[in-house]
């Protein structure tokens, strides 16, 4: 097969589990909030309520369709629409798994490698305030507006803490491609064991960047009605909701790849040799169980949201500003001196 033709196919796949996730994670929503609250969940649409996110998408497409008539009706349809392609284009760097082999062929399960992965990404992330700040300015309604401007203002915080985590990874890796830290994370302990404040800055900034309890302030239904994305509705309302949850796989996918090994698991090559695995088998159970942690982190976002009340919105900037910032320069400069006394040593 083509190498071309073959990222192509992984791009269409990599898509379709995105919007998959994206769908049954509603579905997975329900499900913990009911188990979390002693309630059933969709019970009533398929076997266990399976075909509720089907029913769901269908509603999105059949409702009815309008556009507030003193909005900035290009700007009111570009807004989800940049919303939802900036939710999917970090995913092109992230390595969902090892290589195939096929032939004298090697196939790598990464859309595209390119050294500096992490720049990419954040390049890509701060991209998407601009689909909510311009929907909210579109739709010509103060609620919009000022949940637009909540998200701008929380996401400009916590991006600063969350960029200052990653550079005291960075500082450890030497790179800023994805792949080349998965690399280093085989048969050595993950970088979860040598930065657990950086990921725990990471991951808290992580639940403020998808707008996710406690830290939904931007759609806070009581305060803004439905915040941003009042005036929508029909799929464009479905739009911005399916990117949120996309940007929950996604963050979670880079947690992992960062913190957690990426596709590698402990013992993968001896477990490899006592169950017979050739290198492409191997491939396959690494992707499969990248996607196993992926779910278990999704399943954390999910029980963090139904456990923990909402922040105010002097509490939200407090923590981004006074305790995560200087935790995250904290975390730089003792990664600093660790380093500095490891050189010494050896």
């Amino acid at each position: 097969m083509d190498p071309l033709l073959f990222k192509i196919i992984l791009c269409v796949i990599i898509f379709v589990i995105s919007l998959a996730v994206a769908a049954y994670a509603t579905w997975g929503e329900r499900k913990v909030a009911a188990i979390l609250q002693d309630r059933i969940g969709p019970s009533r649409a398929g076997p266990f309520g399976l075909f509720q996110p089907l029913a769901d998408g269908l509603k999105f497409f059949m409702k009815e369709e309008f556009i507030p008539s003193k909005s900035n009706k290009w700007l009111f349809i570009l807004g989800p629409s940049l919303f939802m392609l900036t939710a999917c284009m970090v995913s092109v760097v992230i390595p969902w798994g090892g290589n195939l082999t096929f032939g004298e062929t090697v196939y790598s399960l990464q859309i595209t490698d390119i050294n500096i992965g992490i720049l990419y990404m954040f390049g890509v992330v701060s991209m998407g305030i601009y689909g909510i700040m311009i929907g909210g300015w579109a739709s010509n309604n103060k609620y919009s507006l000022l949940g637009a401007l909540r998200a701008s203002s929380q996401m400009i915080s916590y991006e600063i803490a969350m960029g200052l985590a990653i550079i005291a990874l960075v500082m450890m890796t030497g790179t800023l491609s994805l792949r080349d830290i998965v690399a280093q994370q085989d048969g050595d302990f993950a970088y979860i064991v040598y930065q657990p404040l950086g990921f725990f800055i990471f991951m808290i900034c992580s639940f403020a960047e998808t707008n996710r309890a406690p830290f939904d302030l931007a759609e806070c239904e009581t305060e803004l009605v439905g915040g941003y994305h009042t005036e929508y509705s029909s799929m464009k309302l479905g739009l911005y909701l399916f990117a949120e949850y996309i940007n929950m796989f996604i963050s979670s996918a880079v947690m992992v790849t960062l913190y957690f090994g990426g596709y590698n698991f402990p013992f993968q090559h001896e477990v490899a040799e006592w169950l017979g695995l050739s290198a492409n088998g191997l491939t396959i159970l690494q992707t499969v169980l990248f996607f196993g942690k992926i779910v278990g982190f999704i399943l954390f976002f999910m029980w963090i949201r139904w456990t923990i009340p909402r922040f105010r919105y002097d509490q939200l900037m407090n923590l981004g500003w006074k305790v995560l910032l200087p935790l995250a320069l904290a975390n730089i400069f003792i990664t600093g001196i660790v380093m500095y006394l490891m050189g010494k040593l050896s």
